[in-house]
């Protein structure tokens, strides 16, 4: 007979933002391919991925904090809870817009083993996820000019993707309501020494690029022309309600997850909506990743990921090995009480 042993519970481990930092800036190209085979263990339907849970509030419509609970399973094997908050006017007072911790839970008890500063995490997984799909939907790492509407904490982080994943770019093409912004982002691009960089006056200026990265706060569609899509571009449309239902139904569209996509009033949502079906869905990043789904030369094509949180388990699990094979984290030993 095979002698089993009780589980014992895992030490609890304090990650900071500057470990989960260094973790990413050393590999990026490892981040995305956890991404990519996260969106593929998905894919296999071995996650669970209730939908997200919007904690809003009644003054203050601007602002909410969702919950992300997941588990990942296959070659991952771990389950935890994103808590991130969105709160548009910190950037007033030069204070992040967005905080989060994620927690990582152990199968083997189901007790909480790590809580890692996640605002990076989710930054990160975003912008993984967005330059998976310009990849797969450009068809390789080159294209003449990219354009970035908003060019806030995503923006950057899907210019360093872009940058350490050896992306040809010609030119860049920069917007944002705040002209400042754009200004510091173009020098932060200008600093890489890589391609041209302008400061447009206009979003649809930006919009005329091949690549188009749209990374705002907007709350509902303020781009609504589809004759923007007549050059057929690639559109990462990261802040998922900059689109008309126009322009949704005019393009070639792709998301992670259609159930979690289409709902919270998405640009997606609203053409639903519109027509009262999701066939102008065509499908998702798994099904292009295994060719069940190819891009249509003759459309744009808008990749809109809802950002899953079997997303931010796979990164997050990623850089919470990679920081303790370093020897970091804090582990708090006396975090749970004692066994009887």
């Amino acid at each position: 007979m095979t002698e089993t042993h009780p589980p014992s519970v895992q030490p609890f481990t304090v990650v900071t933002a500057a470990e989960v930092a260094a973790a990413i800036e050393a590999d990026r190209p490892a981040c995305l391919d956890a991404v990519r085979r996260a969106y593929l263990t998905h894919d296999e339907a071995a996650t669970a991925l209730p939908h997200s849970s919007f904690l809003r509030f009644p003054q203050l419509p601007r602002d909410r904090i969702i919950a992300l609970p997941a588990y990942l399973g296959g070659e991952f094997d771990v389950a935890g809870i994103k808590w991130i908050a969105s709160f548009p006017g910190n950037t007033a007072h030069g204070i992040p817009r967005a905080s989060a911790v994620l927690l990582l839970n152990d199968l083997a008890t189901g007790y909480p083993y790590a809580c890692l500063e996640s605002s990076l995490i989710s930054a990160t997984r975003t912008a993984a996820s967005a330059v998976l799909g310009a990849e797969e939907l450009v068809g390789g790492r080159r294209v003449a000019s990219v354009g970035f509407i908003g060019t806030g904490l995503i923006a950057e982080h899907v210019r360093r993707f872009l940058r350490d994943l050896d992306w040809e770019i010609g030119e860049y093409r920069l917007f944002d309501l705040d002209p400042a912004a754009a200004e510091r982002f173009a020098a932060t691009v200008q600093a890489d020494g890589v391609g041209a960089v302008k400061v447009v006056p206009e979003a649809a200026d930006a919009f005329a690029a091949d690549l188009v990265v749209l990374a705002t706060v907007a709350g509902e569609p303020h781009l609504h022309d589809p004759a923007l899509l007549a050059h057929r571009p690639v559109v990462l449309h990261l802040s998922l309600r900059d689109l008309s239902p126009e322009i949704v139904l005019a393009a070639q569209n792709i998301t992670d997850d259609v159930d979690h996509a289409v709902r919270e009033r998405t640009s997606l949502h609203l053409a639903e909506q519109r027509v009262g079906h999701r066939d102008f869905v065509d499908g998702t990043i798994a099904d292009v990743l295994r060719g069940r789904v190819r891009r249509d030369p003759d459309r744009a094509a808008v990749f809109a990921p809802f950002g899953l949180g079997v997303l931010d388990l796979a990164v997050g699990a990623w850089a919470f090995d990679r920081v303790r094979a370093a020897g970091g984290g804090r582990t708090v030993a006396d975090f749970f009480p004692p066994a009887n």
